[in-house]
């Protein structure tokens, strides 16, 4: 029998790695997106959510923004439950019940809520994709003298190795919280920052700078890491500078 997936979030940066990897292992995947995609729905505002899940087995949850991902989330399970899907699965972030950040806070009520929601859940949560690592750093190196927040270390984690978790996950049975998944080394900022002036080949003073309030002590913490149990991509953030820099 075949599955029918509702993607939300389809068309981003880790949705457009998913669908065409569940696609081939034979699932009828729909693309929820405001713009564009299979379907068009407003998650925030609940418009056109209804019809969008309608038919799905299962929900993939992919879309997020910078707040507003609990009111979404919520705004999708009401829809989910009343489709009888039998199981969510959510893209997370490492840190969420850790650090005090307002969007971390948002992943994490939306987090709660699907797993209070009656409905079979699988949430993993992922470390910095390297994609996002190089827009920081590329940002930042765009100074003359470069800002190293002192104590913050990365993990960052190539999305492709995250899409190959997913689609094992949204094809599996519900499985609650799994382990998180990382990239294969930690790394100051600083090395990051003197990796892609390297790659780029660039010259630039780096200034350290203290990352303050509680935010900063939870980062200073690595409460955005984890260390041990984490499951472990494969590709490295110096193999992604090697393709995307220079």
């Amino acid at each position: 029998m075949t599955t029918s997936i509702l993607v939300t979030g389809g068309t981003g940066t880790l949705g457009s790695l998913v669908v065409p990897l569940l696609r081939e292992a034979g699932a009828d995947v729909r693309v929820l997106s405001r713009h564009g995609g299979d379907v068009r729905a407003d998650l925030l505002s609940g418009e056109g959510v209804e019809a969008a899940v309608a038919g799905a087995d299962t929900v993939l949850h992919l879309a997020g923004g910078p707040k507003g991902d609990d009111v979404a989330t919520r705004n999708l399970l009401d829809a989910a439950r009343r489709a009888e899907v039998r199981h969510i699965a959510y893209i997370s972030v490492i840190g969420a019940d850790r650090v005090p950040l307002a969007w971390l806070r948002s992943k994490l009520a939306a987090e709660r809520a699907i797993a209070d929601s009656g409905i079979g859940w699988t949430t993993l949560r992922a470390a910095q994709f390297h994609g996002l690592t190089l827009s920081m750093v590329r940002g930042m190196a765009t100074l003359p003298v470069v800002p190293a927040p002192r104590g913050l270390r990365l993990q960052p984690v190539d999305t492709r190795d995250v899409a190959d978790r997913l689609v094992d996950l949204t094809l599996g049975a519900p499985a609650g919280l799994v382990p998180d998944i990382a990239g294969p080394a930690v790394y100051p900022m600083a090395d990051l920052i003197r990796d892609y002036l390297r790659a780029a080949g660039k010259r630039r003073p780096l200034l350290p700078v203290p990352m303050p309030g509680r935010a900063g002590r939870a980062y200073r913490a690595g409460a955005n890491l984890t260390l041990s149990g984490a499951t472990v991509g494969k590709r490295t953030w110096e193999d992604f500078l090697a393709d995307h820099v220079g």
